[in-house]
């Protein structure tokens, strides 16, 4: 029987899978265990009253499990982990936080109106120390096999290199090699092609965020 699944649509086009990366998390996660599921798209800014009744925090990323809507991607993924154990997508917790920084500092960089304010070399010594992590213990996170860490990082590096490079001309620097790698692999799973937003929705949904 298929899991049902509630994402985010993507901005002005209501029909389309939107640019949420923790939406995208759970689908990868979906995909890497090919399970089958239907996909429900939800309107952010005009959610049906259904999706509201089963969830009144109205966020997403939820899974109905077991005839419950359950909300948090951290949590759906240790569920279907758990249910779904074959293939395992556990990462060490040891190695749980590797490359958490590089979110919070992107959306830094990427508001930023000041060149000099330090959030671009904030989100280049994150970058240098996740391309050290992979020169010892690469290509993914873990080692040979992606898990749970790298479908978190997968959607937030596409998010970092289509924003960055639209809204500020931002590449990320030839000498991370690692990185370029890492960013490259991800993208090239069959998981990732089948569940990303479009760039340009990804660009609208950062257009009022970058631009207000």
């Amino acid at each position: 029987m298929a899991l049902e699944v509630a994402v985010k649509a993507a901005v002005d086009a209501p029909n389309v899978l939107g640019d949420c990366p923790f939406s995208q998390k759970v689908l990868l996660t979906l995909e890497e265990k090919k399970i089958s599921y239907i996909t429900h798209l939800i309107d952010i800014s005009n959610k049906p009253q259904w999706f509201l009744k089963v969830n009144p925090e109205g966020k997403v990323p939820v899974l109905k499990y077991d005839d419950k809507w359950v909300p948090d991607s951290d949590v759906i993924v240790k569920i279907l982990e758990e249910k779904y154990p074959d293939p395992s997508l556990f990462t060490p917790p040891q190695l749980a936080s590797v490359g958490s920084n590089i979110f919070g500092t992107f959306v830094s960089f990427v508001k930023s109106k000041d060149p000099n304010d330090g959030t671009e070399q904030a989100l280049l010594v994150e970058l240098k120390a996740l391309d050290d992590h992979l020169k010892a213990h690469g290509p993914y996170v873990a080692g040979e096999k992606v898990t749970v860490v790298d479908l978190g990082l997968a959607p937030k590096f596409y998010h970092l290199v289509t924003a960055l490079g639209h809204f500020k001309n931002w590449t990320i620097p030839e000498s991370l090699a690692h990185v370029h790698n890492y960013v490259k692999l991800l993208f090239s799973r069959e998981s990732f092609e089948k569940t990303k937003s479009a760039k340009e929705h990804v660009i609208a949904g950062w257009e009022h965020k970058v631009n207000p």
